[in-house]
């Protein structure tokens, strides 16, 4: 479920360059998606 969340988001990041639209909020998105990614993969590796 969290990889489909992240590859939902990156392609709204990527819709946010083409079109100009929501950019902010889509970036602070993306950073959150990302940190709670590698979080969980160096939380499972242990």
């Amino acid at each position: 479920m969290l990889w489909s969340i992240f590859v939902i988001l990156v392609i709204l990041w990527l819709l946010g360059f083409s079109f100009h639209i929501g950019g902010g909020l889509i970036h602070i998105l993306l950073v959150i998606a990302l940190i709670v990614l590698l979080y969980n993969l160096f939380t499972r590796g242990r």
